[in-house]
């Protein structure tokens, strides 16, 4: 595909395409602005028009248009590829080297569920008794039935298969698009429809609610050639921009939840649906924002569906809380009903996930008794144990131990006895949380580093880095270097190289001692390996303290 990357490049310049999301006004020869990202208080967001770059040095991200666009819009290459496709113009179909019956079939279904889309929202501008329902029973306004495309699919068994025929496509096709029943006619009938939108604008299938009575609520399209529940998250299409903006996500349990929230302003709101949460819809917003919340209910279900949130969390750097005050409402829709206000204000005043767990444990629980104290230990260190941060684990050690009314050493040895029999019997009490990866100081100095290596003349400090090949990547590097270390002498070049040699060293050793306290945790005291690396490190910490 790098034919087609260099053609859309050609075609869209780099100030246009980041234009679209972030206001750049004239630097010198280069353009600046505000972090999409919000994490900047001044501009520290440039872009390079001569290079075809940008780089946030507040959020420590660059690239070119298209690492621009998978960072600001939370989406992988592909998507991204074909979304700076449209907008150039390219036809991807001419680079595409895989298989080209797949790829038509795929457009062909795309075609297709577009004209069902606009087909329902016909049907539902027709349809009287349809519109009191969704305008008065579900209290949606033209601007949030427009916005989420909502129609309304016929009764009639054959009414889209109709339509669609009419228009060239075949029985096969409309089965792919996932539009047909297994006795290949209409798959919703008679009931309000809401499409799935993916996060280039495509839809790529339907949830339905019956109006009436009958099973099941809710009907799904099926899993498709387009359609992954696993990766789809419904309303992010819509959300994304308010995410990026203010910096946080709500995920709640029901797609008309969904669309309540963003009447009442809160449009941050997304659900997973019809599905748990899984691995690929937490990267996925992880990738938009660090700071998840989420509007479970507070039964066995939510509770386990909390701890699963929290267990995956604990790998990707996320912040999870919990939205709990619904004020006596069921969900967020039914709060919504009740005074938008009230949702907006408990979306604002949400609470450490792990907080609400403990909580809801202690509710079934009484810890005057010492079989529930046990029981509630078991749960509470399991659930510490995917706490990746020493010091706030620590404090939630401390907590619990003070309502069991124990020592918090005790709380410990039990935790550390616990990992060290089930490890005994190859069995894993905890999850462990992954080695992490380089942290931001880390990448920064890096970062600078290569740039005093290729820019700055560098030649009495041994800079361990290769200089990279990649036009895109130098042209970034340059970037930092003039933004960075312009205003020093070059005489002082090899001094700041030096400093900042010592700096990335340090770190690196603080980050390999966090790794090995990590590795301890799961090694057996009287183990050899378990000697080495307590040794190693003694050693690290050594260095660090001499320097």
């Amino acid at each position: 595909m790098n034919d087609a990357k260099e053609e859309i490049k050609s075609r869209l310049s780099v100030e246009d395409v980041v234009g679209q999301y972030v206001e750049l006004k004239r630097a010198g020869r280069n353009l600046k602005g505000r972090s999409p990202w919000g994490v900047d208080k001044t501009p520290s967001f440039m872009v390079s028009p001569e290079k075809g770059i940008w780089h946030d040095f507040s959020a420590n991200k660059g690239g070119d248009i298209f690492t621009f666009v998978m960072e600001v819009e939370g989406i992988g290459f592909k998507e991204a590829l074909e979304k700076l496709a449209g907008q150039a113009g390219v036809d991807l179909a001419k680079y595409r080297g895989g298989d080209p019956a797949v790829a038509k079939k795929k457009v062909r279904a795309k075609e297709a569920l577009a004209l069902a889309t606009k087909y329902y929202q016909a049907c539902l501008v027709r349809n009287k008794p349809v519109c009191e329902y969704v305008f008065y029973k579900r209290n949606l306004n033209r601007q949030t039935v427009a916005e989420f495309k909502i129609g309304y699919a016929p009764a009639s068994g054959k009414a889209l298969v109709g339509v669609l025929k009419k228009r060239g496509y075949t029985e096969a096709e409309l089965d792919t698009a996932g539009l047909l029943n297994r006795f290949k006619t209409d798959l919703f009938r008679d009931r309000m429809t809401v499409p799935f939108i993916d996060t280039t604008g495509n839809v790529i299938g339907f949830t339905a609610r019956i109006l009436g009575k009958g099973e099941p609520k809710y009907l799904n399209t099926p899993e498709t050639l387009l359609f992954n529940k696993s990766k789809f998250i419904f309303g992010l299409f819509q959300a994304k921009e308010s995410i990026r903006r203010n910096g946080f996500v709500v995920i709640v349990e029901g797609n008309m939840d969904v669309i309540s929230s963003h009447q009442a302003g809160v449009k941050e709101a997304v659900a997973t649906s019809g599905t748990a949460m899984t691995e690929q819809h937490l990267k996925a917003l992880s990738n938009l924002t660090s700071d998840i919340r989420l509007a479970y209910d507070g039964d066995e279900a939510g509770i386990k569906a909390t701890e699963r949130a929290i267990m995956m969390a604990g790998d990707l750097g996320i912040d999870l809380t919990v939205i709990s005050d619904y004020h006596g409402a069921k969900d967020p829709d039914e709060l919504i009903q009740k005074d938008p206000k009230l949702w907006q204000d408990a979306v604002d005043h949400s609470i450490p996930a792990v907080d609400w767990l403990l909580n809801k444990y202690e509710e079934n629980l009484n810890l005057n008794s010492a079989p529930d104290k046990r029981k509630y230990s078991d749960v509470a260190l399991k659930l510490l144990s995917y706490i990746k941060d020493e010091i706030e684990r620590a404090s939630y050690e401390e907590k619990i131990a003070q309502k069991l009314g124990v020592k918090v050493e005790i709380l410990r040895e039990k935790g550390d006895r616990l990992n060290k029999e089930l490890s005994a019997s190859s069995k894993k009490y905890f999850k462990k949380p992954k080695t992490e990866f380089k942290s931001d100081k880390i990448k920064k100095l890096e970062n600078s580093l290569l740039a005093l290596k290729v820019f700055g003349g560098i030649t009495k400090t041994e800079i361990p880095f290769e200089i990279p090949e990649d036009k895109t990547r130098l042209a970034e590097l340059e970037l930092i270097f003039n933004r960075e270390h312009e205003n020093i002498n070059s005489s002082d070049l090899e001094k700041e190289a030096s400093e900042l040699l010592a700096r990335y060293q340090r770190e690196l050793n603080q980050q390999k001692i966090t790794e090995l306290r990590q590795k301890l945790e799961t090694l057996d005291e009287d183990s050899d390996e378990y000697i080495k690396t307590l040794s190693e490190i003694k050693s690290f910490m050594s260095i660090v303290s001499a320097k």
